[in-house]
C-alpha cells in the first residue's frame, strides 16, 4: 500500500506551519458559526459541515499554484475558504443574502467564484467528477500547464460516472487530480458496508491511473502528496488519484443526528488525530509559537468569522427581479 508520510518538521518553516494552523482554524470556526446560524433558522435548506476534514483542502491548496482549478461536492465551505474566497461572501450566500457569491440564490450547496478558480459545490452526488475532467480537458487543449483538483467522497466513489471519468481522463492524459475525501461514512453508511474494495484509490489501476492513500488528518502529509500528484499531472502523465483518509466530526448534514456511530469513536478521532491539534503541537513543541500566540490567532479568526456573520445578517435578501438573472451564461 502506498502511503504518504508526514513531511519532516525541518522541511516546514514556522511561517508555513502558522499559515496552515490559521487556515484550518478559520474553516473550523467558520463552520461552527454556520452551525449556530443554521440552528437559529438563518440558514435554510441543506448545510454540510467540513469540521474534522480541514487538513485536506489546506494541504492541497498549499501545493497548488495560481490558475489551478478546483471543483467539489456540497460539503464545500472549507474549499471556498481555503482557495481564498471572502468569508463574508460565503456566509452571506449561506444565509441567502444579496451579498453572497451567488447573490443569495445558491445557498450552501451551490456557490461559484471564477476569480478564485472555484467551480462549485455540486448537489448531485458524483456530478462534479466529470465536470472536473472537463475543466482539465480545457486546460490541456489550451496548453496552459494548469491542474484541476476534483474532490468527491467515499460514497460518490461508487457512482458510475466516476468510472467513466477515470477512463476518459486516462485515455486523454488529462491533468486532473482526483481527490477522494474518504471520511468513512457515505451519509450514514460506513465504507466497510458499502464496498468490498480494500481501498478506493486502487480502483484507478484498472484504467492505468496511478495514486496513493494519504493521511488526510495530517496537513504536511497532504501537501507532500499533493505536490507529487501535481508534478505528475504537469509532466503530462495524465490523472492521479489521492485517497484522503479523513473524518467528519458532525453528521452528514445538519439534519443528521449521526446515531450510526458511537460518541467514543468520534472522541477518539478528536483526541488522537485532530488536524488542527497536530499542527498546534508542532508549533508548541518546536517553540515556533507560545500558547499566547495561538490564543491571539484564535481571537483574530473569531473576529473574522463574527464579522462575516454580521455582514450576512445585515446584507439584504435578493430582490424578486433576481429570479430572472444568471439563468443562462
Amino acid at each position: 500500500m502506498a502511503t504518504a508520510k508526514s513531511a519532516k518538521k525541518s522541511n516546514t518553516s514556522k511561517e508555513e506551519l502558522l499559515e496552515y494552523y490559521r487556515e484550518m482554524l478559520l474553516i473550523r470556526r467558520f463552520e461552527e458559526k454556520a452551525g449556530q446560524l443554521y440552528g437559529m433558522g438563518l440558514i435554510g435548506g441543506f448545510c454540510h459541515l467540513y469540521i474534522g476534514q480541514e487538513a485536506v483542502v489546506v494541504g492541497l491548496e498549499a501545493a497548488a499554484e495560481d490558475g489551478d482549478k478546483r471543483v467539489t461536492s456540497y460539503r464545500d465551505h472549507g474549499h471556498m475558504l481555503a482557495c481564498g474566497m471572502d468569508p463574508k461572501g460565503v456566509m452571506a450566500e449561506l444565509t441567502g443574502r444579496e451579498g453572497g457569491y451567488s447573490k443569495g440564490k445558491g445557498g450552501s450547496m451551490h456557490m461559484f467564484s471564477t476569480e478564485k478558480d472555484f467551480y462549485g459545490g455540486h448537489g448531485i452526488v458524483g456530478a462534479q467528477v466529470p465536470i472536473g475532467a472537463g475543466l482539465a480537458f480545457a486546460d490541456k487543449y489550451l496548453g496552459n500547464d494548469r491542474v484541476t483538483f476534483t474532490y468527491f467522497g467515499d460514497g460518490a466513489a461508487n457512482q458510475g460516472q466516476v468510472a467513466e471519468t477515470y477512463n476518459m481522463a486516462e485515455l486523454w492524459d488529462l491533468p486532473v487530480v482526483f481527490v477522494i475525501e474518504n471520511n468513512q461514512y457515505a451519509m450514514g453508511t460506513a465504507v466497510k458496508r458499502s464496498t468490498k474494495s480494500k481501498s478506493l484509490w486502487e480502483r484507478g489501476a484498472a484504467y492505468g491511473i496511478e495514486g496513493e492513500e494519504v493521511d488526510g488528518m495530517d496537513v504536511l502529509a497532504v501537501k507532500a502528496a499533493g505536490e507529487k500528484a501535481i508534478k505528475h499531472c504537469r509532466a503530462g502523465k495524465g490523472p492521479y488519484i489521492l485517497e484522503m483518509k479523513t473524518y467528519r466530526y458532525r453528521g452528514h448534514s445538519m439534519s443528521d443526528p449521526a446515531k450510526y456511530r458511537t460518541r467514543e469513536e468520534v472522541q477518539k478521532m478528536r483526541d488522537e488525530k485532530d488536524p488542527i491539534e497536530h499542527v498546534r503541537d508542532l508549533l508548541l513543541q518546536g517553540k515556533h509559537a507560545t500558547e499566547d500566540d495561538l490564543k491571539a490567532v484564535d481571537k483574530e479568526i473569531k473576529g473574522i468569522v463574527n464579522e462575516a456573520a454580521d455582514f450576512a445578517r445585515e446584507s439584504p435578501e435578493p430582490s424578486v427581479d433576481e429570479l430572472w438573472t444568471h439563468i443562462y451564461a
